[in-house]
C-alpha cells in the first residue's frame, strides 16, 4: 500500500482550524476536512488520539474517544505504554491499538505532550503527526488488516494552546514529507526540512 493510497480525514469542531487546514492541505486529493465531531463520521479504520505520554484519556478528544469506544480501550493503551515504553510513551511515537470496534478497529495513540501543558512554541505537532503516519505505514507493511482511512482531530490546538495556523502548518508539512520521502539524505536536505518546520531545540525568550 503506497502512502498516496492512504486517506486522511481531518475532523474538528473549530471552524478556524478547519479553515487553516483548508488553506494548507487543499492541494492533497486524499485529504478531506470535516468541521464537526469524529462521532459523526462513519467511514474510517483508525482514530487518532492526540494524548499524553501516560495514556490518561480523561479530557478533551481523549475523553470523547473513551466514551465512544469504552474504558477498556484506555486500559489497553496504558498496558501497551507499560509493556513497550516502561510507563511513559515519548512524544514522537505512536501506538496502533485495537479498539474492539468492528467498523473502526484501530486507535493511533499519539502523544503531543508529556502531561497537559502549552506546546505553542514547539514542533510537537509536527513530530506527533509524523510519528502517527509512520506508525500506520509500518502497521500496513506487516499486518493483514490494513488501515486505509485515518480520522485525525486537531493536534495541540486545545490544551496545547498552539495556534490553528501553526498547527495546520506543522500537520501539513508532516503529511507532505510522508508522501514524498527523499531518495537520499544529506545535510542540505536536513537543513531545508528543519527550516520549513521552524521549531525544535531551544526557543529564544525575550527578557524585556
Amino acid at each position: 500500500m503506497k502512502p498516496t493510497d492512504l486517506k486522511l480525514i481531518l475532523v474538528d469542531p473549530k471552524p478556524e482550524l478547519c479553515e487553516a487546514w483548508q488553506g494548507k492541505l487543499k492541494k492533497f486529493s486524499a485529504v478531506s476536512i470535516v468541521n464537526g465531531y469524529f462521532e459523526e463520521l462513519t467511514d474510517y479504520d483508525c482514530m487518532v488520539s492526540a494524548g499524553n505520554s501516560f495514556g490518561l484519556m480523561d479530557g478533551g478528544v481523549d475523553l470523547a474517544i473513551v466514551r465512544y469506544f469504552g474504558l477498556e480501550l484506555m486500559a489497553r493503551v496504558q498496558q501497551r505504554i507499560i509493556d513497550e515504553y516502561c510507563g511513559e510513551q515519548p512524544v514522537g511515537t505512536s501506538l496502533i491499538v485495537e479498539t474492539g470496534h468492528y467498523n473502526h478497529p484501530f486507535l493511533a495513540h499519539t502523544p503531543t505532550m508529556r502531561v497537559p501543558m502549552s506546546i505553542s512554541q514547539t514542533d510537537n505537532v509536527y513530530v506527533a503527526m509524523w510519528a502517527m503516519l509512520v506508525a500506520v505505514k509500518r502497521h500496513n507493511q506487516r499486518e493483514e488488516c490494513k488501515i486505509q482511512t485515518i480520522a485525525c482531530p486537531g493536534l495541540g490546538t486545545a490544551t496545547g494552546k498552539m495556534s490553528c495556523d501553526r498547527a495546520a502548518q506543522q500537520m501539513a508539512l508532516a503529511y507532505k514529507n510522508f508522501l514524498y520521502p527523499p531518495e537520499s539524505i544529506n545535510w542540505p536536505y536536513a537543513s531545508l526540512r528543519q527550516k520549513a518546520i521552524g521549531a525544535g531545540g531551544d526557543v529564544k525568550v525575550s527578557l524585556d
